[in-house]
């Protein structure tokens, strides 16, 4: 709107110029008798040639000057220019009155010569300059191109003096016809050429400070053809309005180098700083408020100050298996469904309510100032139940769960930090109790250091041997016989003694240290195994489980090999067992575990049955087993869904030539009953429960027969 507003107005002032200038030719010419007195035009000839005298210096302070350290090309260059523009005007105006100034000589013709190279030179700079690319010079520059300027104007000025009474006359009637014609029309062409490129270089987007000089160029174009084209050796009314002509255009000069080259760099400077505050307490995604702005306007809530007696709380917002979103459907997904989350926040909360996004998955809502605690919980938990769980992805809707956690000033902590903490940590408490709203408590603080504790633990334990391994035997049931073990992880804590696996797992899990935990797992796993084949015993398959995070890995397949290589096991001997849930991305898992069989090794799905496998997709994984569930073992002799789960596993195991465990057999009539369902081999306390390396070795491992 700006720049159509600034157009019309350089249209309105050029049209009006031209029209003064007609007006101006009209009057000179239709008038015999003067209006004004001759002292007065003269006055007034003075005055016009004293102001653009006055702005040309002033174009070539703003050059010289002002931001010298952000000293642009068009504003360097423009201040040189009027230096000896502005020089020329000065001894044009003195010589035309009559004045003698360094010794040139009062009268017309040297006059003519200042005012054509002031205004020849003026247009052909102009052009010059406006018609380059711009960019910031250096005072090297600054220095040289004043230097240069003030040499060339000297060297022009010396031979103007020398020469000053050879000059030919280049108006007036003594002038010839074609000097008269060269000096009419070259100059107007040249600030005509002026024009257009301007035009031309701003073609797509003419900013006001473009146009301003544009409007310049006009004015000088009509001041040089009311100084040369009418009484040129009178002061006459033309002389006079092309004096003010000229000045008005070199205002204009002014105006458009200031606002060109130090107003607009300095108001994109402005947008910029402003840009860049707007990223600093915005998020770039979804554009609402961050976690910055989050403790700023925080802050203001929990001032004590005239505020005794309210509460103000901080809900803390999380899409459960996001990751699972982002990788089922690509980052693009999960962008879309973070933006429409937080509009969706954001229509749902009341005027004084603030949505702010925290992370990758989290939001956060400030509840502010209530008399009754329970009233902000009554709130966060009517927020969470009124945010519509559908989302569009790929032009099919799925649903999300969200889980929230609330703290309250000053209930749950005394300042901003401790607020924003406390609901996160009840809203990651929430999530791994599969809870939907959590309030913050002591406990779950105790909770979180224990976690983050036993973390630190775990990362000192890899590094101090604190883990071991146990076996725990797979026995045939047609035979009896140990056809098998399961190397099982545990951890001898300095100060709690022996964690079960249940304990640091998940911690393992959740921090990425399950990865090099696995890999140690099953570096030491296959190095008893080879040990005890190397000392004689019947050789036997271990069995170790992958984690998702390994699982997930790309170079899976390499580092089992080399493990294997460096160990010095086939890889026959050596069992993965993966989760149903590993194998929800079919395409995935069935090229990592393709991957893995191209090495030797077998492949068993644990815990099958709690999963959702499709029977298609298991027909078409590269598996050699089924592990049965403990939970349906265990229901076997107590509840019929139970048993009849176990027996269609294993008939279906059978008809696909894969082999079935059993895990979890504790007692002969669960035995029995998996005898009969041809169940090839069984796992549990039945048998024996998890053991030592060196025991197993003594109880379960034979020689072979010498």
């Amino acid at each position: 709107m700006e720049i159509r507003k600034e157009e019309k107005s350089t249209i309105i002032q050029g049209s009006l110029g031209l029209l003064a200038m007609l007006g101006v030719v009209y009057l000179s010419t239709a008038i015999d008798t003067p209006v004004i007195s001759a002292s007065a035009r003269l006055a007034m000839y003075l005055l016009a040639g004293l102001m653009y005298g006055s702005v040309a210096f002033a174009v070539f302070a703003q050059g010289w000057m002002l931001f010298t350290d952000k000293l642009s090309r068009q504003r360097l260059y423009s201040a040189v220019l009027f230096f000896i523009v502005g020089t020329l005007d000065v001894l044009h105006i003195a010589t035309f009155v009559g004045v003698s100034l360094f010794g040139f000589m009062p009268g017309y013709t040297v006059s003519a010569w200042f005012m054509l190279l002031s205004h020849l030179l003026g247009a052909l700079g102009m052009l010059f300059i406006f018609s380059v690319p711009d960019k910031q010079v250096s005072m090297r520059h600054k220095a040289a191109a004043f230097s240069g300027a003030s040499v060339l104007l000297l060297v022009g000025i010396v031979l103007l003096y020398k020469y000053q009474f050879q000059l030919p006359q280049l108006l007036g009637n003594q002038a010839p016809g074609t000097t008269k014609q060269a000096v009419w029309i070259v100059v107007p062409f040249l600030y005509t050429l002026g024009i257009f490129a301007i035009l031309y270089r701003y073609r797509k987007e003419r900013p006001p400070a473009a146009l301003t000089v544009v409007c310049a160029l006009l004015f000088m174009m009509i001041g040089h053809i009311l100084l040369t084209a009418a009484e040129p050796f009178d002061i006459g009314i033309a002389h006079v309005a092309g004096e003010w002509f000229t000045a008005i255009s070199y205002y204009y000069v002014l105006k458009g180098v200031y606002r060109l080259t130090i107003e607009e760099p300095f108001r994109g400077q402005q947008l910029a700083e402003a840009q860049m505050m707007h990223m600093a307490y915005h998020d770039d995604l979804t554009n609402l408020p961050n976690l910055r702005r989050l403790k700023e306007r925080l802050a203001g809530h929990l001032v004590p100050e005239g505020r005794t007696g309210l509460y103000t709380g901080v809900a803390v917002l999380n899409i459960n298996r996001f990751k699972a979103i982002n990788d089922a459907f690509g980052y693009r997904a999960g962008d879309k469904l973070l933006t429409d989350l937080g509009a969706r926040v954001s229509r749902r909360c009341l005027p004084e309510e603030g949505v702010y996004r925290l992370g990758e998955d989290e939001f956060a809502v400030t509840i502010p100032e209530y008399s009754d605690p329970r009233a902000i919980e009554i709130r966060a938990l009517q927020l969470l139940k009124s945010i519509h769980p559908a989302v569009t992805i790929e032009n099919t809707e799925y649903h999300i769960s969200l889980s929230m956690g609330l703290s309250i000033y000053p209930l749950d902590g005394q300042n901003v930090e401790q607020i924003i903490q406390n609901a996160d940590m009840a809203v990651h408490n929430g999530k791994e109790q599969g809870l939907e709203f959590v309030r913050y408590t002591a406990a779950i603080k105790n909770q979180t250091q224990s976690r983050i504790e036993l973390e630190n633990d775990m990362r000192k334990g890899l590094e101090r041997e604190e883990f071991f391994l146990e076996f725990q035997p797979q026995v045939s049931l047609d035979s009896g016989r140990v056809v098998g073990m399961e190397a099982l992880v545990r951890w001898n804590h300095p100060r709690r003694g022996v964690l079960s696996p249940g304990e640091f797992i998940p911690v393992a899990e959740d921090s990425g240290l399950i990865v090099p935990l696995g890999e140690w797992v099953l570096r030491t796993a296959c190095s008893y195994n080879k040990r005890w084949q190397d000392d004689g015993y019947t050789p036997i398959c271990v069995s170790v489980n992958l984690s998702m995070r390994q699982f997930r890995q790309h170079n899976l397949a390499d580092k089992v090999d080399c493990i294997l290589q460096e160990v010095g096991l086939e890889a026959k001997y050596l069992e993965l067992e993966v989760t149903e849930s590993m194998t929800f991305d079919i395409d995935t898992a069935f090229e990592q575990l393709q991957r893995l069989k191209r090495l030797g090794v077998h492949i068993s799905i644990d815990d099958f049955g709690t999963g959702y496998s499709s029977l298609y997709y298991l027909k078409t994984l590269p598996i050699d087993r089924l592990k049965i569930d403990r939970s349906f073992v265990k229901e076997v002799m107590m509840d019929g869904s139970g048993a009849a789960i176990v027996s269609t596993i294993t008939m279906m195991a059978h008809h696909l030539q894969l082999k079935v465990t059993a895990e979890g057999v504790e007692n002969e009539e669960q035995l029995e009953f998996l005898k009969l369902q041809n169940c090839h081999e069984g796992q549990g306390y039945l048998f024996s429960k998890p053991v030592p390396a060196g025991l197993f070795e003594r109880r379960f491992l034979t020689r072979i027969a010498g």
